[in-house]
């Protein structure tokens, strides 16, 4: 069975996109991982190999990470957290880090944050 995330927007009834099959280029070319862009929305394939990880960065956008396959540790402003395959995880933007035991392949959709004055 294969997993796909559908987007619907203005003007495109829908796009289909097989996340398994989904390539993925390393962390230095990371730009290459966003698959759908949009003023809404930013989506990327992210997958680590055994003992990679994800260096500390701070986030401006509201995330979310959906894990595809593996499991993953996923630390935001020093709080960890665990997350299996099918698990998802949403956050407020902060400083985040991952790492991977034994590899992992997982989504991620960030979301700009709207600030109202």
């Amino acid at each position: 069975m294969k997993t796909v995330i559908l987007l619907f927007m203005k003007g495109v009834s829908m796009q289909v996109f097989d996340l398994k099959d989904q390539k993925a280029f390393p962390y230095e070319q990371r730009d290459k991982n966003v698959f759908y862009t949009s003023p809404e929305f930013k989506t990327r394939v992210i997958e680590l190999k055994p003992g990679e990880n994800i260096p500390q960065c701070e986030m401006k956008s509201i995330v979310m990470f959906y894990v595809i396959n593996g499991e993953v540790v996923i630390e935001i402003n020093s709080e960890k957290a665990i997350l299996k395959e099918g698990y998802c995880l949403v956050s407020d933007p902060g400083l985040f880090a991952m790492s991977s035991i034994n590899g992992t392949k997982l989504i991620g959709i960030q979301v700009p944050k709207k600030i109202t004055a």
